[in-house]
């Protein structure tokens, strides 16, 4: 991990087209600026690990889901 110091104003540069900036700074926190293309993804930690946990539950299935979703469809079905 690479720590730097960095005071209101000043930023880092990610790559070609990544730009962090200093915002803001109160007591224990700090505000930061963000410009990339539209086209990046851009998450708090907190919630890319959530999305990454809600997507990892979404693949643990249980046959016996699947045979309850059949049936259920087949008593939907016109005759």
């Amino acid at each position: 991990m690479l720590v730097l110091t960095r005071k209101i104003g000043e930023g880092i540069v990610i790559g070609d087209d990544i730009r962090i900036t200093v915002v803001d700074i109160k007591g224990g926190s700090i505000r930061i600026g963000i410009e990339a293309p539209p086209d990046k993804k851009i998450y708090r930690q907190e919630v890319f690990e959530r999305i990454c946990r809600e997507n990892q539950e979404a693949t643990q299935w249980n046959p016996s889901d699947l045979d309850a979703l059949s049936e259920s469809l087949q008593k939907r079905a016109p005759k």
